[in-house]
């Protein structure tokens, strides 16, 4: 069984929700399994505001997660149109898995959530690739093949999966939101196997 890391930075659950549809997705494929973690607050002083380890939801991400996935799915709500500063914090320091080439070759997707419709989804899935494509990772998005993502009138897109959360973060998951990120999950898996697989020089 290999696993594909579903990393994410999650405040009031909209995201997290999210991140498990996308784990159902992944381990829909066969031979693969969801492995799901998050990262602490940061505080204006870069200091953790959170205990070691969570008091209840996924455990905190370490740099070996992503050394051993075979891919990743990375998400975080949105911040004035950007990724979440803790999620940010955790990237800038994975130089040392850079230099190895670790992530190199695998596949990779994003996912967001927003209060609003318009609130900056397609900006904050855009920046969370950038660190991906410099760490030599290949972006797997939504095609158009999928149908909700032509007739959804909530989240969804073609560059990842997205929520709209309302401005209390409380609004469930759309069925078209779900089915876009159920298919996300599945898709990244099956890329990730004959990825991973090409280069171990198996046969796909």
């Amino acid at each position: 069984m290999r696993d594909i890391l579903v990393l994410y930075y999650s405040q009031q659950g909209a995201t997290q929700a999210l991140a498990q549809v996308i784990a159902h997705g992944i381990g829909s494929v066969p031979g693969v399994q969801a492995r799901l973690r998050t990262v602490p607050k940061v505080t204006a002083t870069i200091q953790a505001a959170q205990p070691p380890i969570p008091e209840s939801g996924s455990p905190y991400v370490e740099l070996r997660d992503l050394s051993e996935c075979i891919g990743l799915a990375l998400g975080s709500p949105t911040r004035f149109g950007n990724m979440a500063a803790a999620l940010k914090y955790f990237l800038d320091g994975t130089s040392g898995l850079w230099m190895e080439g670790a992530l190199a070759g695998k596949p990779a997707a994003v996912f967001t959530s927003t209060a609003s419709m318009h609130g900056g989804q397609e900006s904050t899935l855009l920046s969370m690739m950038l660190p991906l494509l410099h760490h030599g990772m290949l972006i797997v998005g939504i095609p158009y093949t999928e149908a909700a993502l032509g007739s959804t009138v909530t989240g969804g897109t073609p560059y990842g999966a997205s929520h709209v959360a309302g401005t209390d973060g409380q609004a469930q998951i759309s069925e078209d939101e779900r089915k876009l990120a159920f298919a996300l999950g599945r898709r990244l898996a099956l890329a990730a196997l004959k990825l991973s697989a090409e280069r171990n020089g198996s046969p796909s």
